[in-house]
């Protein structure tokens, strides 16, 4: 475990009062301020029994420490009163007394010097500097973003254990609160690695800014050389000077990103794009838009008779779903298939043929995204039109966020079009009314839903696709009327659990898996067709895996299926627990 229960809540609470200096010393003002306050009220009492007895009247201490707490609280029941003018002004004394002391100073000083530091000791139990001393293949994270979070989602779901290393009090407050695990210290100080069991950890994941990140692992490998550490890169040119601190993989997501966006361009990723990889088996997608297959089902293409490939889902706007013969391709279908080298590329000879790209296809905004897009156009020689808002994007750092995106442009000021993506004029200088194709990159959710439903007015026949930081955004892009979205959290995320799982698990997109499984028991000797693995949980085998005849990949259906053979499926998260459901436990 990583975190030690008892290292929150009441026990650690009662040591850091006993153990803290400036704990101590507050408990201590506090003490001196009641043992003040019990001498001010004995004090009273006395002094009320003599007042008493001078007036004729005799009363004992209780009832003279009764009259003196009824007073200084001011709840006065008037039951016991003095007659002299010297008693009442005994009183008027002793009221006053209360006030001040009771109802202004007791109230202060509890809040000041024990309220607030038990608040202080909650707040340290809760947010540890130091993870517990069994902490063993968990995942340290070294910062917080959309990614880390939509990463986290798939850690739970795996059930490794995090932490996020935050190095401020209060934001490490916060994201408890939201029901993350954090742990205090800076990403600099070699003690924090040393809490945090770096040694002993699966992963260590940086995914702050370059330098951050080349300090960081700089910092952790003085402390272990082994422990598995992965990076983020947001220039191309420090991928090298973070592998030379100490970085064990380094990716460089935006650059991931911008050509995965443009490998989906009408005529540039019309055939079939491989995403994933298990072992001989590959995963690919297929758009549909504007190709033969287009208003067709899977059955009338008849995609497997002739290419060979398996369509085991597809996905229409956002939604992934399995796949059946009557499954019909829509604009918005993309096909995910599995197959061998040679199958996808007598799929793409079949159905992936198109016109070429004549007019250039619109990227707005210059980041990396932007860039990585426009180089990947280029290296296919289509042509491309940038737009960008900012007029340093000519040799410099354009500002984050904005209309028309962020970051370097290293474009070239030919394919340039300085200006707002929101003027309609720039988008004319920018060839909106021929563009095949626009691909909007911004880091802002908000400005792309708000481009993408302007660039969709503009152009209703126009192919839109769009990046998404935030998961959310996805669905509300697609309902914007964007035709392909890219998730750069669920695409980042993807990629980690895949170093991190190794040959285990493939994640190919969001909710969408490549595992693998021994054969059950309960299957052996049935033939593939017999085990109703598609129909009963949703999961495709894709291929198989035998020790004595080699891999067949997309299996014949008639294929026996044998103790020792390894299913290769893909399936959503939902599929794969059905698989275990319904297999596993027999």
């Amino acid at each position: 475990m990583v975190y030690n229960c008892t290292m929150k809540f009441l026990p650690s609470i009662v040591a850091y009062f006993f153990e803290d200096r400036s704990a101590k010393a507050n408990v201590s003002a506090l003490l001196r301020f009641v043992v003040l306050l019990a001498g001010i009220m004995v004090a009273s009492a006395l002094a009320f029994q003599h007042i008493m007895l001078w007036e004729g009247r005799e009363y004992s201490f209780i009832q003279g420490f009764y009259w003196t707490v009824v007073t200084m609280t001011t709840l006065g029941y008037g039951d016991i009163t003095f007659y002299s003018d010297l008693g009442k002004a005994f009183s008027v004394l002793v009221l006053l007394s209360g006030v001040l002391f009771l109802l202004v100073m007791l109230p202060f000083t509890f809040i000041r010097f024990f309220y607030a530091p038990w608040l202080e000791a909650q707040n340290r139990a809760r947010t540890p500097r130091k993870l517990a001393d069994d902490a063993r293949g968990h995942v340290l994270l070294g910062s917080f973003d959309p990614l880390v979070a939509n990463l986290i989602e798939k850690l739970r779901r795996f059930n490794y254990d995090y932490a996020i290393i935050v190095p401020e009090q209060q934001q490490a407050l916060d994201l408890y609160n939201q029901g993350y695990r954090v742990m205090l210290g800076e990403l600099d100080d070699i003690g924090t690695y040393r809490n945090a069991h770096a040694e002993h950890a699966s992963l260590v994941f940086f995914n702050g800014g370059d330098y951050i990140n080349t300090h960081a692992i700089f910092t952790l490998r003085e402390h272990s050389t082994s422990a598995p550490v992965v990076a983020t890169a947001h220039s191309p040119d420090s991928v090298d000077i973070l592998e030379l601190a100490g970085a064990s993989q380094v990716y460089q997501f935006s650059g991931m990103l911008g050509r995965s966006l443009a490998r989906r361009v009408l005529g540039v990723g019309m055939h079939a794009n491989v995403i994933g990889r298990f072992g001989q088996t590959l995963i690919a997608e297929f758009p549909a838009m504007r190709t033969k297959l287009e208003g067709r089902s899977i059955s009338e293409a008849r995609l497997r008779e002739l290419s060979g490939v398996n369509v085991v889902g597809v996905w229409d706007r956002g939604s992934f779903s399995p796949a059946s013969a009557a499954t019909v391709m829509g604009t918005h279908t993309v096909l995910v298939l599995a197959g061998s080298q040679s199958q996808l590329e007598q799929f793409s000879n079949l159905f992936g043929a198109h016109d070429p790209v004549r007019d250039p296809v619109l990227i707005i905004g210059a980041g990396n995204e932007g860039t990585a897009a426009a180089h990947a156009l280029k290296e296919v020689g289509v042509a491309y039109r940038v737009v960008e808002k900012s007029s340093g994007v000519a040799g410099g750092q354009s500002g984050q966020g904005g209309h028309t995106g962020d970051g370097e442009d290293q474009t070239g000021h030919d394919d340039t079009v300085l200006g707002n993506a929101a003027d309609i004029m720039t988008l004319k200088r920018a060839g909106i009314d021929q563009a095949p194709s626009v691909i909007i990159t911004t880091k802002d959710d908000d400005v792309n839903i708000y481009l993408t439903i302007y660039c969709r007015k503009l152009r209703p026949d126009i192919q839109i696709i769009s990046r998404a930081t935030q998961e959310r955004s996805i669905p509300k892009l697609h309902a914007a009327g964007a035709d392909l979205v890219m998730s750069y959290a669920s695409m980042g995320a993807n990629t980690v659990i895949n170093y991190l799982k190794g040959d285990d698990v493939l994640m190919v997109a969001e909710g969408l898996d490549v595992f693998r499984e021994t054969v059950p028991a309960s299957l052996a000797g049935k033939t593939l067709a017999q085990s109703e693995i598609r129909s009963l949980t949703g999961c495709n085998v894709v291929s198989i895996e035998s020790r004595t005849q080699g891999t067949f990949i997309n299996p014949d259906p008639g294929y026996v299926l044998k103790q020792t053979d390894e299913l290769i499926l893909i399936g959503s998260f939902e599929a794969e627990h059905r698989f275990q459901r319904l297999f596993k436990a027999k």
